[in-house]
């Protein structure tokens, strides 16, 4: 009998596999033992890329009580919140009032050290046209809660609030021009209480090439005209019924020359500031208060103060500052 596989080619035995060449071995032996790739560390490479919170310095200097208004805040979670400390030292460099605050779009917290007491305000938006705030003072026990629909015309707002947990409702109606509030209160007369209905208001309005302003509140008016220009600033206001006026005057002479006036016609006080500056990194401020019989001059350097000069009944006082970080801001009255 012949082989069958000599008359059918498909039946054929299949020859063996050939062997991988020398260069295909080593490539696959190297794949082999070559360890996996380890994925890069998700912490590390978030490190990397987060922007760390930039500190801001302010530091304010206030003429009448001679106090420093220092305050250093920073922006948290991708600027979502807002981390501040502010606190005041006068120079014998004693610390006062400090207080640290938490602001972000719905929810603010300020806590007083000294006091030990927190404050919170919360706001929320049920509706486009709807809000809804929540102020409380933890110490006291006490509170607002207030809510405020915008009309249908534009600038038109009507706000709706009440003490708690006790007092009388307020209504406030908010327009382009100012806004008016209604509330009522308990008055005593003749050893009796009685209750009456409590008008607040505020309107302003252009006129010519400046803002008149008329602020009514606890049965007193005051009036006043802001006028303001590139080179001259000009602010009467006066009080009814106790006719108390007062104004403020603001020249500017040339791009680096400025003074600052302001007279009281009632108490016959007044104060002055003129403000210098050489060039971008060097300005020169002094002033004069009548109240407090205080004159003063500051010299500041690339936006720092650094020396600052007061004369007090006849006592001179020197503050000397010099800053590290030439970013930090400062601004003085």
């Amino acid at each position: 009998m012949a082989d069958p596989s000599s008359q059918n080619p498909n039946l054929a035995t299949p020859p063996p596999p050939s062997s991988p060449s020398p260069t295909h071995q080593i490539q696959s032996g190297t794949s082999e033992l070559s360890p996996p790739s380890r994925p890069p560390c998700s912490t590390l490479s978030f490190l990397k890329t987060a922007n760390r919170p930039k500190l801001r310095v302010t530091s304010e200097f206030d003429s009448d009580s001679l106090l420093f208004l220092n305050k250093v805040s920073c922006k948290l979670f991708d600027n979502l919140a807002k981390l501040k400390l502010s606190f005041q030292n006068n120079s014998q460099r004693e610390i006062s009032q400090p207080q640290v605050s938490f602001t972000s779009k719905h929810v603010s917290v300020l806590y007083d050290v000294e006091e030990k007491n927190t404050f919170i305000k919360s706001t929320l938006d049920v509706h486009p046209r709807l809000q809804l705030r929540a102020l409380h003072n933890v110490k006291a026990q006490q509170g607002e809660v207030a809510m405020e629909a915008n009309l249908t015309e534009p600038g038109y707002s009507l706000e709706l609030s009440s003490p708690v947990p006790i007092g009388y409702p307020r209504a406030t109606l908010k327009f382009p021009l100012g806004e008016i509030s209604l509330q009522e209160k308990d008055e005593e007369e003749e050893e009796k209480q009685k209750r009456t209905l409590s008008v607040n208001g505020i309107l302003k309005r252009q006129v010519m090439n400046g803002v008149c302003t008329a602020l009514y509140t606890d049965e007193e008016l005051r009036l006043r005209y802001a006028y303001k220009d590139d080179a001259l600033s000009f602010i009467p206001s006066i009080s009814l019924p106790s006719n108390a006026a007062s104004f403020a005057f603001k020249r500017r002479f040339s791009p680096s020359d400025k003074l600052s006036y302001w007279y009281n016609f009632d108490s016959n006080m007044w104060s002055a500031v003129y403000k210098r500056t050489y060039g971008k990194d060097y300005k020169l401020k002094a002033g004069y208060d009548s109240d407090v019989r205080l004159g003063w001059a500051s010299l500041w350097v690339n936006h720092q103060p650094l020396v600052f000069f007061s004369l007090f009944s006849h006592q001179r006082n020197l503050f000397t500052r010099l800053s590290p970080n030439p970013s930090h801001t400062s601004k003085m009255l």
